[in-house]
């Protein structure tokens, strides 16, 4: 068999399932993105910045985005995205919290998730046209590929969810 041409490689099926094992972690410091090894996570060691050598936080819990922050958390995130657009006020919007936190710790690395306050962020709220909260708006590639509109069980927004990072 020949050799590939220079600078292609043959990915293995052992790299494939390495790469799939990480934990993409951004720098609170600097902003880069990170590829950490969930058994690095799993022993307790400290992750720190490939740029800047801080000391990586995993994020356990939903990041809190705003109508400044959207493009940078939403639009170019290297991941898939739930955002959980509620409000304060919204008994329904509470229902549905504890389930978007657990599902913030166990898809980390592989899905970011992100709450957005309607009433603090009506510029977003409307680009979106949210009409009713909550709203789970699943994103890809920075574009909205998916809605679940109305408190919903876990197993429901799971089934959302794993068409997307499928």
């Amino acid at each position: 068999m020949p050799n590939p041409p220079a600078g292609v490689g043959i990915v293995s099926a052992s790299s494939i399932r390495a790469m799939s094992e990480q934990q993409l972690i951004s720098c609170s410091n600097c902003g880069a993105t990170n590829r950490v090894p969930l058994n690095r996570l799993q022993t307790g060691r400290v992750p720190v910045c490939g740029r800047c050598k801080s000391p990586l936080a995993v994020p356990p819990k939903p990041v809190e985005i705003t109508d400044t922050n959207f493009a940078d958390q939403v639009e170019r995130s290297p991941l898939p995205v739930l955002v959980d657009m509620w409000a304060p006020w919204c008994g329904p919007c509470r229902m549905v919290t504890p389930v978007v936190e657990e599902l913030a710790a166990e898809l980390s690395g592989r899905l970011r998730v992100a709450k957005l306050n309607v009433d603090q962020n009506p510029v977003t709220a409307a680009r979106f046209r949210i009409e009713s909260i909550p709203a789970l708006l699943l994103f890809k590639g920075g574009r909205e590929v998916d809605r679940i509109v109305g408190a919903q069980p876990k197993s429901e927004i799971l089934r959302h969810i794993e068409r997307l990072i499928a």
